[in-house]
Order: structure tokens, then C-alpha cells, then sequence
């Protein structure tokens, strides 16, 4: 019996992927959960000197926003 791949999360879907390569139903599952999120903002560029100073912190900041999202 597989899984129910619409509970999953993206990432638990991606692993299941990823270990199933065959399961087409897994693959079509994890497209739309992809395209049925919204498109994430890249990261802005720097627009000053006091931005390039902080750089590391606002990275950082912007990484872990992101793994919340995913």
C-alpha cells in the first residue's frame, strides 16, 4: 500500500521520491505540491555599504525563512 502523498510535506514527499524513482504517482504528487506554491523571492541585492556589513546576518536570516517555507 503506498503512502498518502497528499499529507506529505514537500520535503517527506522528495525523500519518498527519491528512494521510489519508479512511482510516477509519487513524481506527479511532489510537481503540483511545486507548482502549487507560491514562487519564493530571491534574496535582494545589497543597495548599500551597511548592507555588505551585515551580509552574513541577513543571509542567514534569509536561509532560515526559507526553511520555514519548506
Amino acid at each position: 500500500m503506498k503512502p498518502d502523498f497528499k499529507a506529505m510535506t514537500r520535503k517527506e514527499l522528495l525523500a519518498y521520491m527519491l528512494a521510489h524513482r519508479d512511482d510516477d504517482d509519487a513524481f506527479h504528487e511532489l510537481m503540483d505540491k511545486v507548482y502549487a506554491e507560491p514562487r519564493r523571492e530571491s534574496y535582494p541585492a545589497p543597495k548599500s555599504i551597511d548592507d555588505l556589513k551585515n551580509f552574513p546576518e541577513l543571509l542567514e536570516k534569509f536561509h532560515q525563512e526559507r526553511e520555514k517555507r519548506s
